[in-house]
Parts: C-alpha cells; structure tokens; sequence
C-alpha cells in the first residue's frame, strides 16, 4: 500500500515539475547538437546545415560566441516546432544494468524488499553508455531524468506515508482460507496463529516500512472469501468484530458474464483477439456467441462448482482450442 501511494505521489509531483524538465531537456538536446564554446563538440549531423565539420575540436576555431548563441537560439525555435524530432544523434543515458556484484540468497532477490539503488545511489556513481536516438526520444529521455532530478525525495515519502494513513484502502481477499474451527490441533492452529497476526494490524498498530512507521489505526480494511465450504463465524471473535459491516454477493448471471466478457478494457474476448492476430488471424465474436458462451458458462457453474468469473475462461479456451493450436497453419485468416 505504501509502494503505491510513493508512486502515486511520484506522478503527481513529476507533472508539477514537468514543463520546468522540459526545459531543461531541450537545453541538453541543444547542448549535444551545438555545444557552447567553453565544451567539447561533437560529430553530429546538424553540422551540415550550418556547413562546417567540427572533428571533436573546440568549436571555438570556427566560430565565436555570439555565432554560436544565434545558432542555439535556431535549433530551440526547431526544437520547439518538432523539425528535429526525426534527426539522430549520440547521447549519453545513465546505463541500467545490474549492480557490479551478486547477492548470494535461496530466493529471489526482490523477496529481500530491499532497494540498492537508495542504499548506494550516493555511494556508487552511476555509469553513462552512448546512445544513438532521434531528437524526439533524446527529450523524452532527458526530461525524465531531469524531472527526477527535481523531486524531493524526502518530501514524496512523508506525504506518501501520511497519504496511506490517512485515505489507505488494504483488500485482504481470501479471508476464507485462514478460517478453522476451534480445533486444538491440526491445521487449524496455524490458521489461528495467522488470525492472530493480522488482528493487530487491523486492530490499528504501527508497521515499520523502510519508508518509516506507519500508522494503521485510521486505514480502511476490506476482507473477502468464499464461505462455502468454512463459515465466517469460523474466524476468530476478535477478527470478526473488527469487520462489522459484513455484506453477501449474489452469484453471476448470465448478464453479468456478458458485461465481463464486453466491457472491461482487458476483457478475454479482447485478450484472445490480440493473441491471435500475432498469427495474421482476425477473430470475430458475434452478439449470439457472445451471449452462448455466457449462458455456457453461467450452466456450468450452477451444475458444478461455481467458480464465478473464472469459468468463461476454461469455456473459452475450449472454444479456441483447435483454432490456437493450428493458428499457424489456417489460411483463412478471418474466423467468426
């Protein structure tokens, strides 16, 4: 929760900063293109506009400063227009590969919810590569990295933290599976054991994140499970009176599959759309099919488990089985 109010405060504070990095990205651009006297010049193909070769020599030998100036003030005005934004040229981007050392660890590194990057940014400088990009991706890149430049660290943290207290949402989905009964051995203490740790958190308590302490008491908690099989009175007393506002779902209808197959902007219909039009294959779902697959769907659940949404996948994928496998192969690329 806190990783997410630390972006979020993040994109907020870089739109605040933004027009003042482009600025400053354009200076870069028109650095590299035309360096002032004072800097080394490099090769690069703006050069023959103005007609000269500067062979990474001073620029000062060809011309003088104020030659220089009315020329930077040229390449802003193209900047600005976008007659540059196709023309290639070399920059130097901090390089984004592993740090120059390994973590020996049974699991995987970001399990160890360290950031070495905070740890050693200001201890290790960080290594620069040359690039060879248009113009256009040049200020993108620069006003990215200057817009970081801008960012007050420290600040984003306390007001991202204050955030998460103040306004944080925590889902804890699958409630269920921790729910036993009152048994005194067997797998159902564990589950107690894991209540018992929640509770806490939930009760209101303070949580060390490497962002610092954060306070739970004034965060929204929501729990969610499948009751079908435990029951919420399974939960421990405690547990329970900590979720008093206690709300039943109705299963999916036909309708409601209907919609989740349509609406959503990563519906599954769209999903196998894209897969298969890597293959040159445009799929095409008709209303009725649509609909077939949802009345297929909602049967299957009410006859068998009923496992909600989930169930239009297997039905879909039983569908398109064939089509995938031989996806390669067929020459009528559209399919209805």
């Amino acid at each position: 929760m806190v990783e997410n109010s630390i972006r979020l405060v993040k994109e907020e504070k870089i739109k605040e900063v933004q027009e003042k990095a482009y600025e400053m990205a354009k200076m870069r651009v028109v650095d590299v293109i035309a360096p002032l006297p004072n800097k080394k010049a490099n090769k690069n193909p703006f050069d023959y506009i103005f007609g000269f070769q500067n062979d990474n020599k001073n620029i000062s030998q060809y011309e003088n400063e104020e030659d220089i100036n009315l020329k930077r003030q040229q390449i802003i005005h193209q900047l600005e227009m976008g007659l540059l934004d196709n023309m290639e040229i070399e920059i130097e981007v901090e390089d984004s590969s592993s740090l120059p050392f390994e973590v020996i660890a049974g699991g995987n590194i970001s399990d160890l919810n360290i950031n070495f990057d905070d740890i050693l940014g200001g201890i290790l400088p960080k290594k620069k590569k040359t690039k060879k990009v248009k113009v256009k991706d040049a200020l993108n890149i620069f006003k990215n990295e200057e817009a970081n430049k801008l960012l007050d660290l420290e600040e984003i943290n306390k007001l991202a933290v204050k955030r998460a207290e103040e306004d944080g949402i925590v889902f804890i989905d699958e409630i269920d599976k921790i729910a036993g009964k009152n048994n005194k051995n067997g797998p159902d203490v564990s589950r107690e054991g894991v209540q018992r740790d929640i509770l806490p958190i939930v009760e209101g308590s303070t949580v060390n994140t490497k962002y610092g302490p954060v306070k739970t008491d004034h965060i929204l908690f929501i729990a969610a499970g499948a009751f079908h099989v435990s029951k919420v009175s399974d939960l421990i007393p405690e547990l329970q009176g900590r979720f008093p506002v206690r709300v039943k779902l109705n299963d999916l209808t036909k309708e409601d599959f209907v919609k989740i197959l349509m609406e959503p902007k990563n519906a599954l219909i769209k999903q196998y759309k894209e897969l298969l039009k890597v293959e040159g294959i445009e799929l095409v779902f008709t209303e009725d099919g649509i609909e077939e697959i949802a009345e297929v769907s909602y049967k299957m659940n009410k006859t068998n488990e009923n496992i909600g949404a989930r169930r239009l996948h297997t039905v879909i994928e039983k569908v398109l089985l064939d089509v995938s496998f031989e996806a390669p192969d067929i020459e009528q690329k559209l399919l209805l």
